[in-house]
C-alpha cells in the first residue's frame, strides 16, 4: 500500500514539474526573442544596465526550466538530495520574491539615467525612454523639468512633445506632456493590480505545490528506507 502511494506520487510530481519545465522553455524562448527582435531596448536604469525585459524572462525561464528539471529526475530516481535542491530553489525564489519591492531611492535612479540620454553606448536607454514616453504620453520621471536637470539646459527629447516633430523638444514654446512616467506607471500598477494579483498567487500556489510534492516524497522516500544515489 505504502509503496503504491509512493509510486503515485512520483509520478504525480514527475508531470507536475515535466510541467514546470515545459513553462520554463516557452520562458526561455520568449526571453531570447525578445533579445534578438528587441536588443535595442535595454533598461531605464544606470545602477542595473543589465536588468532588461528580455534578461528578466530568460533568467525566470532558466531557473524553472532548472528547477523543473530537477524536480523530474528527482522523482523518477527516487533521489532524496535532488528533491531537496528542488525544495532549496523553491524556498529561495519564494524569498526572493518577498523581497523585490520599489526601492525608495528608484526615482533618483532612474533620473540619474536621464543624464546617460545623449550618451553613444547608451543607445539601449534612450530608445526605452523614447518608447516610453510616446506611449504612455508622459515626460521625464516626475516632470519635463526632469529633463532641463539632466541635461543642463531647457530642452526635452522630441517624444515629450504633444505634437511631435524633428527638434521639437529644443522649442520651449511647445506644448510638453506634464505627467511623469514614474507616475504613470505606478497609475498602471493600480489600476491592474488585480490581474497581476491573481497571477502572482498563481505563481505562488503552483511553486508551493512543486514544494509540497517535493517535500512529501522525500518523506516517504526517507521512510521507506530507500538510499538515494551520491
Amino acid at each position: 500500500m505504502a509503496r503504491g502511494c509512493l509510486c503515485c506520487l512520483k509520478y504525480m510530481m514527475f508531470v507536475f514539474n515535466l510541467i514546470f519545465w515545459l513553462c520554463g522553455c516557452g520562458l526561455l524562448g520568449v526571453g531570447i526573442w525578445l533579445s534578438v527582435s528587441q536588443g535595442s531596448f535595454a533598461t531605464f536604469s544606470p545602477s542595473f544596465p543589465s536588468l532588461s525585459a528580455a534578461n528578466m524572462v530568460i533568467a525566470i525561464g532558466a531557473i524553472v526550466m532548472v528547477t523543473g528539471f530537477l524536480g523530474c529526475l528527482g522523482a523518477i530516481k527516487e533521489n532524496k538530495c535532488l528533491l531537496l535542491s528542488v525544495i532549496l530553489v523553491v524556498w529561495l525564489k519564494l524569498w526572493y520574491s518577498q523581497r523585490l519591492f520599489v526601492s525608495e531611492n528608484a526615482k533618483q535612479d532612474l533620473k540619474d539615467g536621464l543624464a546617460l540620454y545623449n550618451t553613444d553606448n547608451n543607445i539601449g536607454l534612450r530608445n526605452a525612454w523614447n518608447i516610453i514616453q510616446a506611449e504612455w504620453k508622459c515626460c521625464g520621471v516626475t516632470g519635463y523639468t526632469d529633463w532641463h536637470e539632466a541635461l543642463k539646459e531647457k530642452v526635452v527629447p522630441d517624444r515629450c512633445c504633444q505634437e511631435h516633430y524633428q527638434e521639437c523638444g529644443r522649442n520651449s514654446t511647445n506644448m510638453f506632456w506634464t505627467r511623469g512616467c514614474y507616475e504613470k506607471v505606478e497609475e498602471w500598477l493600480d489600476d491592474n493590480k488585480h490581474l497581476l494579483g491573481t497571477i502572482g498567487m498563481c505563481i505562488l500556489v503552483v511553486q508551493l505545490l512543486g514544494m509540497a510534492f517535493s517535500m512529501t516524497l522525500f518523506h516517504q522516500i526517507h521512510r521507506s528506507g530507500k538510499k538515494y544515489d551520491a
